[in-house]
């Protein structure tokens, strides 16, 4: 799908990186991503199966959470890190071209879907202190109040929700 190439380049050198990273640059990467691929709290945002999504459904849960509904830096961060675990779920264990991304507010709570066309279960592994690997779904269970997966007739939504103190 075309549009990835300006949301996330590859960076090789750390100094550079350094340089080129500001919070107004991080803004305007998600503003382009919400531009780009739509508002996942208006329907679902259709992103390609492929690890540069992960960059922008991160940059679409920051600008949405953080601007959109006014939660804490602290939430945000925490939603952006299980967006980017369950994104990275669905590119490396589905199969799927595409895979879809929704985010909803209702009082009290917050939930963000990745939906993919596989019924393939995840699942909760235990992980040990050295483990490189397998951490995504015991983050998401340690950091959300709440996740799971809805089988669908064609593929599955894996979810999580996070309270929220509504004003």
């Amino acid at each position: 799908m075309a549009g990835l190439e300006g949301i996330e380049q590859p960076r090789r050198h750390g100094s550079a990186t350094a340089a080129r990273w500001s919070p107004a640059v991080e803004d305007e990467h998600a503003l382009k991503a919400l531009e780009l691929f739509g508002n996942p709290t208006e329907g679902e945002v259709p992103l390609p199966s492929r690890p540069e999504s992960a960059a922008a459904a991160r940059r679409l849960t920051q600008v949405v959470v953080l601007r959109h509904w006014g939660l804490s830096p602290k939430m945000t961060e925490d939603a952006v890190l299980l967006v980017s675990e369950l994104v990275g779920n669905a590119v490396r264990h589905t199969g799927a071209r595409v895979f879809g991304l929704r985010m909803r507010r209702r009082r009290g709570w917050i939930r963000i879907e990745v939906r993919d066309p596989s019924r393939g279960l995840p699942c909760l592994m235990p992980v040990q202190e050295m483990d490189v690997s397998g951490r995504g779904l015991f983050l998401v269970d340690k950091l959300s109040d709440r996740w799971g997966v809805d089988l669908l007739p064609r593929g599955k939504t894996t979810w999580f929700e996070m309270r929220v103190a509504d004003r």
